[in-house]
């Protein structure tokens, strides 16, 4: 979910007067600060204090993984694998839906929604629609509703760029299948949280990822700082993530980890596992770095506000 969340580029002008603004600035303060130079020193030290501090709460969340929910070598089949979480508080700052805001929260893990031959043919159409661009550091998406898709440093519509050139990298059949499981997956977490599901919607952003070892380039290539869904976006209620290859044979790191306050607990990608889980902020989480391979998967967002829906994608 990170990697949308910083996508909002500035133009070339407004970057580089901001970065001389910011070059002016560091250079007044550098002339201001020679005259104090004792009650400076003080205040790095106390702010050192302060930093080492938080640095230590810090690593405290973010320790090596104390729990693995589900590895990739289990199969979780017929019923989810369920962990119960206390709700947070964050829903108490939005309109409630009857039927569909959450009044119980957690998350969820299955491997039977989706089958294995799926995930990989919408891998395959993930790996044509993010073979015509893709950004240059480690992580790239492409957004089949809105038509995002990663190129270089910056985004384009996939639509409007290669119009009719798309009914040669998309077929039909590719967004019915698309549709169909993005249903499958909705069903099952109305059933899992008992939600009705014709009060959930499909919100933005839904998208495929692809993410490798390659070096960040810009801030938008740096998925895995730890967030929180419903605060990024508030619009979200319910996270849904599609796995579209596995862990340690497709790639290494790159897994899904939940940061809870006694300890990280994390999910194993395996190609067409599905993880779920409530957006609120009991529900911290990150992704860790991906040190090797390439790791696919499909995020899909729901809200219980309909206000916020957007409708499935459909060739143009």
């Amino acid at each position: 979910m990170a990697l949308l969340r910083q996508r909002n580029a500035q133009g070339a002008n407004a970057t580089e007067i901001e970065k001389k603004i910011k070059r002016g600035n560091a250079l007044r303060q550098g002339s201001a600060w020679r005259g104090y130079r004792g009650p400076v020193a003080m205040l790095v030290v106390a702010l050192t204090v302060c930093g080492a501090t938080l640095w230590l709460y810090v690593t405290s969340l973010d320790s090596d993984i104390t729990e693995t929910l589900v590895s990739q070598r289990e199969l979780v089949s017929v019923q989810p694998r369920v962990y119960n979480v206390q709700c947070s508080e964050d829903y108490e700052n939005y309109k409630r839906y009857p039927g569909c805001t959450p009044q119980k929260c957690g998350r969820a893990v299955t491997d039977s929604v989706v089958t294995r031959e799926e995930a990989q043919a919408l891998r395959r159409l993930a790996e044509r629609g993010l073979a015509l661009a893709g950004s240059e550091g480690g992580a790239s998406i492409l957004d089949l509703h809105s038509g995002a898709l990663s190129m270089g440093k910056q985004f384009v519509n996939i639509y409007r760029y290669f119009g009719d050139q798309i009914g040669d990298v998309f077929t039909q059949e590719d967004f019915e299948l698309y549709r169909d499981v993005r249903g499958r997956i909705q069903a099952v977490i109305a059933e899992t949280f008992g939600l009705e599901p014709t009060l959930m919607y499909l919100t933005k952003p839904t998208f495929f990822s692809r993410i490798n070892s390659t070096g960040a380039k810009t801030q938008h290539d740096e998925y895995w700082h730890p967030h929180i869904d419903k605060v990024t976006y508030g619009s979200f209620d319910y996270t849904s993530l599609l796995y579209l290859s596995d862990y340690g044979s497709d790639f290494t790191g790159g897994r899904f980890v939940f940061m809870d306050q006694n300890g990280n607990r994390t999910v194993e990608p395996r190609t067409g596992r599905v993880s779920f889980f409530s957006s609120g902020s009991e529900n911290l989480h990150r992704v860790e770095r991906v040190t090797w391979g390439t790791r696919y998967a499909i995020t899909v967002s729901f809200t219980c506000d309909p206000a916020h829906a957007i409708s499935d994608p459909a060739l143009p």
